[in-house]
């Protein structure tokens, strides 16, 4: 049995570590898998698993130079690079798995010399400027494999760079319609069982667009008074590292709806471990983002049987086919998304139609076993000693056949 170090360089639990923890449990007896990651949310719901976590310290390094940010997240990046170099002796790791690129970095400074480099996945654009080009560059050098999310993330990668694109996956058994239903979910939300109900489910970021659902939400109110809008997340990242003043952001939301006349409306619900539930209660998911490098949340939604709203930036054109499973629009255009939200609440068939085959869609090209076969194939690869290598644009490599058809 393969052996497996799995590299995350957070506590927190977002959509990377969402993504780890559903690949943990569908790798479970084809694998031996050791989690190094610092203690906290994350290592909980690892062991949970039954899986093994060895403490890591962890590292917040930003791709903005700063000079006392970034020499001090630096001396942290190495320290821990090397916690993870004396983790992979002890465990006999055959395979290092990265699960973000900065995990891949401190996995390619872990690395002693000898054996195959890091797989590293990436889940999210590379930033620009010229610290992470180095940054980049290096762990192309070193790394044995990288894993994609989405072919719009392989494509930001440097040209040549040899990618296996592998969608994430979707827990059917959390993730069940059948199993929940739809009245006692709103009642547990206080919510009137024939109000008109939109979510966005994500990190509180300007980036996840939730300003947007509240423009839209407030257009939505004119032909649709008793329409409600549920903002399920938290502000996940508030350091010196992180691009936005998130905190700020999250502050703006409740000024913004105030100022809308939608305050009763919006529904700040927080972090939540019942989105499956919260799900259940909803008419129209909605992924307002500027852009989304892959859009977990669409497929959870597609899951649930409910009708998304996508963003056209990003990996989510490749997980939604417009007009089919759901609606892709280009993002920052509240009043298009208003427009396109109510044509799907006054036409409840449609709806039902539209989440009936997204359903169908998530759970034929999305399952769990068929990301955990694509991603052992890749562990194959990188044992057999291939490397990344240049090639030239639109060539993929095999274990992109269990991405499905771009849906645009």
């Amino acid at each position: 049995m393969i052996r497996v170090l799995y590299v995350n360089d957070t506590a927190r639990v977002s959509g990377a570590e969402h993504s780890l923890l559903v690949l943990l449990g569908s790798l479970s007896g084809r694998v031996s898998a050791v989690v190094a990651c610092p203690e906290g949310e994350l290592a909980v719901a690892v062991r949970r698993l039954g899986v093994p976590v060895r403490a890591i310290p962890g590292t917040d390094l930003s791709a903005r130079l700063h000079a006392r940010h970034t020499v001090r997240e630096a001396a942290r990046a190495a320290r821990t690079a090397a916690a993870v170099r004396s983790i992979a002796r002890d465990a006999g790791a055959d395979v290092v798995h990265a699960n973000t690129p900065r995990a891949g970095l401190i996995s390619v400074l872990a690395r002693n010399g000898s054996g195959a480099g890091p797989v590293v996945h990436i889940r999210d654009s590379t930033p620009p400027g010229r610290l992470p080009r180095l940054a980049t560059s290096l762990v192309a050098r070193r790394a044995s494999a990288f894993v994609a999310t989405s072919r719009f993330l392989a494509d930001q990668l440097p040209a040549g760079i040899d990618t296996a694109t592998v969608p994430n996956a979707v827990d059917p058994l959390r993730f069940d319609p059948g199993a929940l239903d739809r009245a006692t979910a709103r009642a547990r939300l206080g919510l009137d069982e024939l109000a008109p109900v939109m979510a966005v489910v994500g990190q509180i970021s300007p980036h996840k667009g939730q300003a947007d659902a509240i423009r839209a939400l407030a257009i939505v109110r004119r032909a649709h008074p008793d329409a409600r809008l549920l903002l399920v997340g938290s502000v996940k990242f508030a350091s010196a590292a992180t691009r936005f003043d998130n905190r700020a952001y999250a502050d703006s939301l409740r000024a913004l709806s105030h100022r809308l006349g939608a305050s009763g409306a919006v529904h700040f619900l927080g972090e939540r471990s019942d989105v499956a539930e919260i799900l259940a209660a909803v008419d129209v998911a909605l992924v307002p983002s500027w852009y989304e490098p892959f859009g977990r949340v669409a497929l959870e939604a597609m899951i649930m049987g409910v009708p998304v709203i996508v963003t056209a930036v990003g990996g989510t054109r490749e997980v939604v086919t417009d007009g089919v499973d759901g609606l892709v629009l280009a993002p920052e255009r509240p009043q298009t998304w208003a427009a396109a939200i109510e044509s799907l609440l006054d036409d409840p068939e449609r709806r039902r139609a539209m989440g009936a085959r997204g359903r169908a869609r998530a759970l034929r090209d999305y399952s769990p076993d068929r990301h955990a076969d694509a991603i052992l194939g890749v562990y194959a690869d990188a044992l057999g000693g291939r490397r990344p290598r240049h090639r030239p644009r639109g060539r993929r490599r095999s274990h992109d056949a269990v991405a499905p058809e771009m849906g645009i």
